[in-house]
């Protein structure tokens, strides 16, 4: 049998046919990475592509240069320690969860939590109990209460850690510093997923950082908000509360044992970056920031989340460089927000739900890019026809505010739904299985994740029962266009779930 060549003579590589194109066009970034596609002084990428050759230390074993970087990053934020993550912000979160809890333990979790915590409770065989967020008439989740941190603690003293996200994808706080004081009460230790928050320390005029409030783990995105390549993340380590000889065992199990050396010095460089130039840069930014809010004001039907009026029980503080565009009552959706500023405007945002979009800005952003968005969403605006719609009475939960029954465009409070958990997750994984049609689930146990992504927060867990008013709202999800992954099934029509 003869060899087959394949022929790529007239086919462009990933680079050239998308990146390049792309990188080209005038298509205006509100997305990450935090660099938006903004140089720090790199040369050739190539040239500094290397393994762990003599003179260069080891991430997993540093004792020179690497050490040095890292205690730079340290140093900058306050923590006692910090680590390099080449694996992102799921290293860190997964080694913290891991580090912080026994096997078979009990963690206390915010339910809008990245789905890489819930990987780390299968891999660990945790139970978990939920903390659900308060609910926003702007139709997204708030902040964790503290009360409710109090009551869950108090009720279950086989808790062994807390783990929150602040801020969330949307840009929402909590308040981590009475939090950390409540958990600490009880001599536990508080982990905050903040990878959407490395920023958060270069200005007054944001939400504190959870270093700055207590929190005794905190993992942050460099990239996310920063000038920093994708995949970069750091882990911070702020008291002595949880084993620093667990954490490091954990990361060397999580990151690549082969870590890019282009990636940590990316980290270095906007480490340095920061330190030098970082609190200048942010104070112009937070200048177009407030300009781009006040001219937003201008608008009549389209609608800017603004934190004012809200209670800090619903909404403790909000970073407002995500910016979060809601449709209001107009005709849109928020996919048809998206694509038309997409398609019309050459403005790429973060991404959509179904009633919002994200613009995520950094201090990297422009002037123009400012003025771009502010210009297309007037002009919209003059131009958007009104439907009115109606949300449905609301429904209880545990350790947590009540959330509003589904409408005809759903919000994040209305996807996001009380879970029912019957087993563990690891238990409900590792249980024979079988595959139903979503409509024939209603009362099983699920064995898959299903979560939207972005931003990757489950709507449903394995070990939790399928309701079907959760089935239903999965469905309005797919109807709409939204992305629904984590199905076995690549048409997501069924679901695999414990054989009964």
């Amino acid at each position: 049998m003869s060899k087959i060549k394949y022929t790529w003579q007239d086919e462009a590589p990933l680079l050239e046919e998308k990146l390049q194109t792309y990188s080209d066009s005038d298509c205006y970034p509100f997305h990450m990475p935090g660099h938006k596609q903004k140089t720090i002084d790199f040369s050739n990428l190539y040239s500094l592509d290397i393994t762990e050759i003599e003179g260069f230390d080891n991430l997993h074993h540093p004792e020179g240069i690497l050490k040095e970087a890292q205690q730079r990053a340290a140093d900058l934020y306050g923590a006692k320690e910090t680590f390099y993550l080449i694996n992102g912000s799921t290293a860190g979160i997964l080694t913290a969860i891991s580090a912080a809890m026994p096997r078979l333990g009990t963690i206390l979790m915010s339910r809008n939590s990245h789905r890489s915590a819930y990987h780390a409770a299968y891999l660990r065989g945790l139970e978990t109990v939920y903390l659900l967020p308060a609910a926003t008439e702007f139709g997204i989740s708030g902040s964790i209460s503290p009360a409710h941190v109090a009551k869950a603690l108090e009720d279950l003293p086989q808790i062994a850690a807390v783990f929150i996200t602040s801020p969330t994808y949307d840009g929402i706080t909590s308040d981590i510093r009475t939090i950390a004081e409540i958990v600490h009460a009880y001599d536990l230790p508080l982990i905050v997923d903040e990878a959407h928050g490395a920023h958060l320390t270069f200005s007054e005029e944001l939400p504190e950082s959870a270093l700055d409030c207590g929190a005794d783990l905190v993992i942050q995105s460099l990239h996310k908000t920063l000038p920093s390549f994708t995949q970069t993340a750091l882990l911070h380590i702020n008291s002595d509360r949880i084993d620093r000889d667990a954490v490091q065992r954990f990361l060397s199990i999580y990151q690549s044992s082969s870590p890019s050396y282009l990636l940590m010095t990316s980290m270095d460089q906007c480490i340095r970056f920061m330190a030098a130039k970082g609190q200048e840069q942010m104070e112009k930014y937070i200048v177009q920031l407030k300009s781009f809010y006040q001219e937003a004001e201008a608008l009549k039907h389209l609608k800017i989340f603004e934190k004012s009026g809200l209670s800090e029980e619903i909404c403790f503080d909000h970073d407002f460089s995500k910016i979060l565009i809601s449709v209001g009552n107009s005709d849109l959706t928020g996919q048809k927000l998206f694509h038309k500023l997409l398609n019309t405007y050459h403005l790429q945002m973060e991404m959509c739900a179904g009633h919002y979009a994200i613009a995520l800005t950094s201090l990297m952003d422009s002037p123009e890019g400012f003025q771009r968005l502010k210009h297309a969403l007037l002009e919209m605006d003059n131009n958007i026809s009104l439907s009115a719609r109606k949300s449905k009475p609301s429904s209880g939960i545990i350790y947590g505010s009540k959330r509003p029954g589904h409408s005809k465009l759903l919000t994040s409070n209305d996807i996001y739904q009380n879970p029912k958990p019957q087993m563990p997750i690891a238990l409900a994984m590792e249980q024979p299985s079988e595959s139903l049609a979503l409509k024939a689930s209603t009362g099983h146990i699920s064995q898959e994740f299903v979560y939207l992504y972005p931003p990757g927060i489950p709507l449903i867990a394995p070990g939790e029962i399928l309701t079907g008013k959760l089935l239903s709202i999965v469905e309005q999800c797919q109807n709409q266009g939204l992305s629904v992954e984590g199905f076995s099934d690549p048409n997501g029509k069924t679901i695999q779930v414990v054989k009964q």
